[in-house]
């Protein structure tokens, strides 16, 4: 996927520092990383089942504990790749677990009535292909075609016009767009691309200015904040939605539409106060800045289909900002430009190749890891045997929030999110009466899901703040000050907002 956008070199040159990185760490210490996760989770998968201090608990849901234990840690310690985490949880699932499980796993199985109740295996591997990873899909199409047309440079310098050239001004133009590009496609690509318009800019402050430090941050600070904004703007935000609107669950049925009536206000609010804050720590010496951003001659797509391209856009994001009138969700919207794109080879194979499987697969086995706490009958164990109604709501939603923030700052935010919301989906359903007067189920779950987007404390703690740190204009201290100060304040308006939302009936 990356290749096909403007300042994939960036990407690349990442990606290369990153196997670098890996090839200087010794080979004893990844081995042990993955030892101390194979380890954690064979004790726990041999333990007696007494030691857990659950009523009833079927040999089943021990293994999903045990596998459970097993992708913390590596998702914590990054011994494996998080995407081939996600990948080993549905295997070790299908060979353990399942009802098609090797025959090693089930002896005994007619004479122990603590052994608990099999999987479907269609339901473990339909993880791969569940609506929402077809969102994400989708989604992916719209970003390839978007710059096979050049749409993404159109509107770029379309919406950076009206902010002129005044410093002040151009640093909001950036932080905007890139927060309106990021509601729609990949924050990493958004990133990219913003970047790559960003260096002739940069060139034209002064050297020893603070102006090219306050650019270079508006451009992953963009990225994360406006992520908030749609379903599809980052993981978290699809798994949450998977949960609050699971019809077996808690059937929410919140829309595209309903998430943005309420977190794109929120979003924009963040939006400016990000400008505010950086324009504070980081003035401007230079008070006028004169934007060129050029066009690639090269034309990739002939005239017809970037007018396929333009259309498709405008249409596919209206029916997602329509579902409910429409009566189509999300899921079948993002289905269009792929039937669309494919059909009129906008895109072709190559582009195929280049689709970020890895969040596809990281997501998927989120979904497999909740699935197996639902159908094998530890959810409500898990219920059962903790007093989730006995605790403090407030501590709950506003506890939730803080330990994903914290954990989404040094490890993945979807593996973060992957690990936090089929818990917390289990614990607000068991203590939804107690939260409804603070926004209810949603504000639990969806505050998890903004926790994760307003962690970007650190260059390592989203693909955009490592971008733009790889620029050099960035110290981490610096990141540092903006990543604590945005976080208070959006974990503090976002809640606010979140429980006006729940207690309003808006979402």
């Amino acid at each position: 996927m990356q290749k096909t956008f403007l300042g994939s070199d960036l990407v690349k040159q990442k990606d290369k520092q990153k196997a670098q990185k890996k090839a200087v760490m010794p080979i004893s210490w990844r081995v042990l990383k993955v030892l101390l996760g194979i380890i954690v989770g064979l004790v726990v998968w041999n333990l007696p089942s007494t030691a857990f201090g659950i009523d009833n608990l079927t040999v089943i849901e021990q293994r999903v504990i045990a596998l459970f234990c097993f992708a913390t840690i590596m998702w914590i310690t990054e011994g494996i790749p998080s995407w081939a985490t996600s990948v080993a949880i549905i295997v070790i699932l299908l060979f353990t677990a399942s009802d098609n499980s090797l025959s090693l796993f089930r002896l005994n199985i007619d004479d122990n009535p603590q052994f608990g109740t099999l999987m479907s295996s269609r339901k473990i591997m339909a993880c791969f292909a569940d609506p929402v990873i077809m969102l994400f899909i989708g989604g992916f199409m719209l970003a390839f075609a978007a710059t096979k047309a050049g749409l993404d440079i159109k509107l770029a310098k379309a919406l950076l016009k009206p902010f002129g050239t005044k410093s002040e001004n151009v640093l909001l133009g950036f932080i905007l767009v890139t927060g309106v590009f990021s509601m729609f496609l990949s924050n990493t690509a958004t990133a990219a691309m913003m970047l790559t318009f960003l260096t002739p800019v940069i060139k034209s402050l002064p050297a020893n200015g603070k102006g090219r430090l306050a650019l270079a941050l508006a451009i992953p600070v963009g990225a994360n904040l406006g992520g908030i904004a749609t379903p599809i703007g980052t993981p978290p935000n699809a798994i949450a939605i998977k949960f609050l609107n699971d019809p077996e669950g808690m059937n929410m049925n919140i829309g595209f539409g309903d998430w943005m009536t309420i977190m794109l206000p929120l979003t924009l609010v963040l939006l400016v106060i990000s400008w505010i804050v950086i324009r504070f720590l980081f003035p401007f010496t230079q008070k006028q800045i004169e934007l060129k951003i050029e066009e690639s001659p090269e034309r990739v797509l002939k005239p017809w289909q970037e007018i396929v391209v333009y259309v498709t856009f405008g249409l596919t994001v209206l029916l997602w900002m329509s579902d409910k009138w429409t009566h189509v969700d999300a899921n079948v919207v993002a289905m269009l430009p792929v039937g669309v794109f494919c059909v009129t080879r906008i895109i072709t194979k190559y582009d195929l190749a280049e689709i970020n499987w890895c969040i596809l697969w990281m997501v998927a086995g989120g979904f497999a890891l909740g699935l197996a706490l639902q159908d094998s009958g530890l959810a409500k164990h898990l219920v059962a045997s903790i007093p989730f109604n006995e605790w403090p709501p407030v501590l709950m939603i506003i506890g939730s929030g803080l330990i994903c923030y914290l954990l989404a700052n040094f490890i993945s935010h979807t593996a973060t999110a992957n690990l936090l919301i089929p818990i917390l989906a289990l614990a607000g359903m068991s203590a939804a009466q107690n939260l409804e007067p603070f926004g209810g189920v949603s504000t639990l779950l969806i505050g998890v899901a903004l926790g994760s987007s307003l962690s970007m404390v650190l260059p390592i703690s989203t693909p955009p703040n490592a971008l733009a740190h790889s620029t050099g204009f960035i110290e981490q201290k610096d990141m540092i000050k903006v990543g604590v100060i945005m976080g208070v304040i959006g974990l503090t308006l976002g809640y606010v907002v979140l429980v006006f939302a729940g207690k309003s009936g808006l979402i």
